[in-house]
Parts: C-alpha cells; structure tokens; sequence
C-alpha cells in the first residue's frame, strides 16, 4: 500500500490483507539497511488475525521515496505523521534493532496513542564501533558482510531447504543500498543509532505495556545492553515482558516462529 506522508511516496506492506478503520492497527518498524521485508512472516500472521499491518519501509529505503532519517528522532516523528496520514488514533509499535530505538522514542512522544511497545534486538546506548560506520561509509560491502556474520547465529537455514538467511541478508543490504542513489542509508543508519541519547528518558515517559524480544546470542545488541531500559521501563509502571530467544541478532528470521510467538502472545 502506497500511502503519502510529508509529501512523500510511502510503502507499507499489510501483509496481504486491505487497511480497515475498523482494526487495531500495528506498525512494524525495520533496522538499519532493512526493509519491510524483514517482517514478511510476522506481518502476514498478523494481517490474517485481526490486524491492520503496517510494515512500513523508512522514508529513502526500497520503495518508500523522502528524505531519509538522519537521527531517531527524525524517524519518529516520521512514525507520528503516518498515524496521522492514515487517521489512526491508536497503535501498536514494533520495532527491530536501529526500528526499536525509533519506536521507543515514538512510542514517548506520542503517549496514550500507542497501545503496545515491542522492542526486538534492542539496546541502549545503541554504539556502533567507529570501523564499521567507517566500513559503512567507504567500503559498504566489506561492512555488509560483517554485519552479515556478527548478527546472527548460524548461517545455516533455520527451518526449511533452500533459505540461506546469510545470503538472503547479503541481497537485502544491498538492494537496499541500491535503492537510494543520493544517500548511504548503510552509514546514515548507523550513525543515527550511535548518537541517539535519549533512550532511558524515553522508557521512562512510557504510558503502554513494553515488550523486549532479546536474542541470547546477539553479538550486536546484547541482551546486557538492554537492562538499562528494561529497568527505566519498569520504573515508569508500565507492565514489562522479557522475551529471550536462543538466536542472534535477527530474530525475525533466525526464530521466526519463536519471535512470532512473542509477538503474538503480547499483542493479544
């Protein structure tokens, strides 16, 4: 579904089902050089059990034209505007891992409008060593296959023959880099999940129940890295759920089943 959205062409997926007014709606929010591919197996469960799904690609990514975000903050006012493109009151947020730290911060500003917070692959702060922005930057390949190896678990197929998660993230990186020609989303991504600082001020503001989907093997975002917000998040008194699921750092398709589940049981 082709949408506009501060003037710009947006792209979001509802997983095969048609946008109702009528549902309880979820935005699912991609990392850094993803897309809203990333969800395919969560976001079409959803849409064919009572939900509108968004799975939105971020402004400059595949198939979504504008500027693309140059900080969190950025992203989530971007978040904000296409609640209110679409009318929407009430969501839920989901995001993963850069898309966690921009649901977080949305999830903040706009208060009582979110109904449900999942942060999967998250951490806070959220620093990213300087060889890999520069790697991002000036050899985006050599950073691609890196990221590649340190974010996941095993590079065999999860479940199924013939779906090389390794080789499925290799070609996603770089359509998505391909897809904008004026910037380096790669570098711009991370630079943005580096120097973003407000994460603990946002779990403190937070009014919706906060779900974290941890893998116990992620090398990027450590579930350790997370604590921080898991205990801003309780002391705000918002109900708080830790998921940990014995994958890396792409949960979605390293777990599909496992993260789905998560998501499921807390969305509903």
């Amino acid at each position: 579904m082709y949408i506009e959205v501060n003037g710009a062409r947006t792209f979001c997926y509802t997983g095969g089902k048609p946008f109702d007014a009528a549902k309880p709606t979820v935005v699912l929010i991609h990392g850094v050089l993803n897309d809203h591919s990333v969800w395919g197996w969560q976001s079409r469960y959803l849409a064919h059990h009572g939900w509108n799904v968004l799975a939105v690609d971020l402004p400059g990514h595949s198939a979504s034209a504008g500027e693309a975000p140059a900080s969190v903050e950025q992203a989530a006012d971007f978040i904000a505007a296409l609640l209110d493109a679409l009318h929407i009151d009430r969501a839920a947020l989901v995001g993963h891992s850069w898309g966690s730290l921009i649901a977080l911060e949305a999830a903040s500003r706009l208060g009582a409008r979110v109904s449900h917070l999942a942060l999967v692959g998250t951490a806070f702060p959220m620093k990213v060593s300087p060889a890999l922005i520069d790697a991002a930057l000036n050899a985006p390949e050599k950073a691609l296959k890196m990221v590649n190896v340190f974010s996941r678990s095993t590079l065999a197929p999860p479940s199924g023959a013939g779906f090389w998660v390794y080789g499925a993230g290799m070609a996603l990186g770089r359509r998505v880099l391909r897809s904008n020609p004026q910037v380096n989303v790669f570098h711009r991504g991370f630079v943005a999940c580096d120097s973003y600082g407000g994460g603990e001020q946002a779990a403190a503001a937070l009014q919706c129940p906060v779900l974290f989907a941890l893998g116990t093997q992620d090398q990027m975002t450590p579930p350790k890295a997370a604590q921080g917000l898991i205990q801003a998040a309780r002391s705000a008194g918002v109900p708080v759920k830790v998921a940990h699921l014995p994958v890396g750092h792409h949960q979605m398709s390293e777990a599909p089943d496992a993260t789905l589940f998560a998501l499921r049981d807390f969305l509903m």
